[in-house]
């Protein structure tokens, strides 16, 4: 059933799908700030006002039911999604459907990335859904485990069928006319996953930086991380990667060397409390290992507070002393860098203030899901990001056991149960071999998500596409004059497959009108 559109605007976020300690959670908040950036520079300023200006989307509800899976169960929640249909040439044209992750989904979802630049070539209708308990798609109820067990990859895509359903009822929408999935990161999964669920109902998909093999332990993100940093071709350099090594070596010297030394630190670094538990220690290194990490996630992207180049600048003091403690003055700018754009006053490492956030029922209508997300860790991904290797440039800590226990003191899940709840998802998806067609994989190989993603061809109709230099979802943000050749070609590679799809589907609608 669909609820009539209205206007409303909101943000659109891309977010980090780390598992949350405060970590992932400095992560995600770097996440949304590059996504509301983007998202203002792509809706504009004076939207929908004068001659000429772009129409403002609109955004609509569904009464999706709780559980699709219990046709007896007749519970149901309200859905948001979201229109642009400037474009829309005829109602055979085809449908780019935009999914929503772990996160709130806004106006700039149908105004910016994928499906918006290429509407106007096609004339396609471009729908946004939002993620069932993100945003203000919330069932009534709160978020407590009885409401949270409705909560997965699998009910978010049962949605996108009845959606997709609804929609073309209420748009009047011909039942030949093309619906191609878009997405980015764990949404980019979602797109993926339906084209392979659902071929009937989705002609074709665009999986932008999709992590689609669940992992436990996720020590691969680091691995990128220290390449993308020794990388000359980003600003990165071996001496920029040992400067980081440096940095957090001092780091962990100096949280052991006693209460006054701590204390030292912690104003340094700007820190929200007192670094004196071996927990709240441990939670700082995964911070600083998430700011570093967010640097190069995010790397060349409008509204990341520092590039790889501007990092190591930092930590290599412009050329000057390079002894141990000038990367680590390094690091502390970054830090005031980065918490000076997110307008945070200082830098939260509490892991019993984490737990207990976690713990909250209530639904935040403007936050990003911290909660839900960490239970979607727990019960389908893990994801949980560590430093074990040889190889890796920061603290070993926080370890794996540490990310797991999130999963027992929230909401009473074993390690084991997890570990078996990740192997499940690869079961039911197939990991890097999801057998789909007419999928496009891209990826970027400055990613630190990309190896968890399909990037070598599977078969004619499965393509992938590695962007060099790429990060995480930079394909799908706005244009701009500084993109490099290889993005404006991957741009163009991307529009071709399009154009492919979009001809078969239309010759399929020949023959069918015969």
């Amino acid at each position: 059933m669909a609820i009539g559109p209205a206007l409303w605007l909101g943000p659109l976020l891309l977010l980090s799908l780390w598992g949350l300690s405060a970590p992932a959670s400095l992560l995600r908040r770097l996440g949304e700030h590059i996504q509301r950036i983007q998202e203002s520079s792509s809706l504009g300023p004076g939207l929908g006002l004068g001659p000429g200006a772009v129409a403002l989307p609109k955004v609509g509800w569904l009464e999706q039911p709780l559980d699709p899976f219990n046709v007896s169960d007749r519970r149901s929640f309200l859905q948001r999604y979201w229109v642009n249909d400037q474009h829309w040439a005829d109602q055979d044209g085809p449908v780019f459907l935009h999914l929503g992750g772990e996160g709130s989904l806004g106006p700039g979802s149908v105004m910016r990335g994928h499906p918006a630049a290429l509407a106007p070539a096609w004339g396609a209708l471009v729908l946004s859904l939002e993620h069932r308990f993100y945003g203000l798609s919330v069932p009534a109820g709160g978020l407590d485990m009885a409401q949270l067990r409705f909560l997965s990859s699998r009910y978010a895509l049962a949605d996108v069928v009845s959606a997709r359903v609804a929609l073309s009822r209420l748009f009047n929408v011909s039942s030949s006319s093309p619906w191609i999935c878009f997405g980015g990161s764990y949404a980019g999964s979602l797109a993926a996953w339906a084209r392979l669920k659902f071929p009937h109902l989705i002609f074709a998909s665009i999986a932008s930086s999709a992590p689609v093999l669940a992992v436990l332990d996720f020590s691969e993100y680091n691995d990128v991380v220290s390449r993308s940093l020794k990388s000359p071709t980003i600003g990165g350099s071996l001496e920029c990667r040992a400067a980081v090594a440096a940095a957090f070596a001092e780091v962990e010297r100096r949280l052991s060397a006693g209460e006054a030394v701590q204390a030292a630190l912690g104003a340094e670094l700007g820190a929200c409390g007192s670094l004196g538990r071996a927990e709240d220690q441990a939670e700082l290194l995964g911070a600083l290992q998430a700011l570093v990490g967010g640097v190069v996630q995010y790397d060349g992207q409008a509204g990341a507070p520092l590039s790889v180049r501007q990092l190591c600048g930092l930590l290599l003091g412009g050329g000057g002393n390079r002894s141990h403690p000038t990367p680590f003055r390094g690091l502390r700018r970054a830090v005031q860098i980065v918490l000076h754009s997110l307008g945070q006053k200082c830098l939260s490492f509490s892991r019993a203030e984490t737990v207990a956030q976690l713990k909250a029922t209530e639904p935040q209508v403007s936050g990003v899901g911290d909660r839900q997300w960490l239970y979607q860790t727990c019960t389908e991904f893990g994801f949980y990001v560590t430093c074990e290797d040889p190889g890796c440039p920061f603290s070993q800590l926080p370890a794996l056991p540490s990310q797991l226990d999130l999963c027992e003191q929230v909401f009473g899940l074993s390690a084991s149960f997890v570990a078996q709840a990740v192997a499940q998802t690869n079961s039911y998806y197939g990991g890097q071999t999801p057998g789909a067609t007419q999928v496009l994989f891209v990826n970027g190989d400055a990613d630190p998500w990309h190896v968890l993603g399909v990037t070598q061809a599977l078969g004619s109709s499965e393509s992938v596409l590695l962007i060099p230099s790429a990060s995480h979802c930079l394909d799908m943000a706005p244009e701009r004059p500084s993109d490099s050749p290889s993005l404006r070609l991957g741009r163009q590679s991307i529009s071709q497959h399009l154009q492919t799809w979009l001809r078969l589907a239309k010759e399929s609608q020949v023959r069918g009108g015969v």
